[in-house]
């Protein structure tokens, strides 16, 4: 019996590497991944004033004005995976679920901000977590295509 090697062959219809629709989901998830580290960072820096929200102010408009920008550039993956990327289901549930992480974490830390539920904290950094996870293995997977195909044709 001839040795079966695994190898990867892309999909018909499938976009490469040097596709623009990958380049720019790429660029899309990367970007958003770097938001949403700068998120921690932000937090951090106006946590420090523990419980102070006049001292923080700033910083806290800064960690919202993030998240927007995040958001925006995560529905922006979305529409480029369901257009231009539609057969790598996995980029447009990745991307699809980014958003919905960051709808929540954006609620969740209106709550917190606006209607001082310092409590929601519990739950926003450990969905904070959650959301870099993903935001992190977005742009990786997007460099990865194709699915492993066994060739038995091949003797090694």
């Amino acid at each position: 019996m001839a040795p079966t090697s695994t190898r990867v062959e892309s999909e018909p219809g499938t976009a490469n590497a040097a596709t623009p629709g990958r380049r720019l989901f790429g660029i899309l998830t990367g970007l958003t991944a770097l938001l949403v580290l700068l998120q921690g960072l932000w937090a951090g820096i106006f946590l420090e004033h523990d419980g102070e929200r006049d001292a923080a102010s700033s910083w806290i408009e800064v960690h919202a004005h993030g998240g927007e920008v995040a958001l925006v550039l995560a529905v922006a993956a979305v529409v480029v995976a369901f257009v231009k990327l539609r057969p790598r289901r996995d980029l447009l549930i990745g991307s699809t679920a980014l958003v919905v992480l960051l709808l929540l974490e954006s609620y969740i830390g209106g709550l917190i901000a606006d209607d001082s539920l310092d409590s929601l904290t519990a739950v926003h950094v450990p969905l904070a977590m959650a959301t870099m996870a993903v935001a992190v293995w977005l742009p990786l997977r997007a460099r990865h295509g194709g699915t492993a195909v066994a060739d038995s044709s091949r003797t090694d």
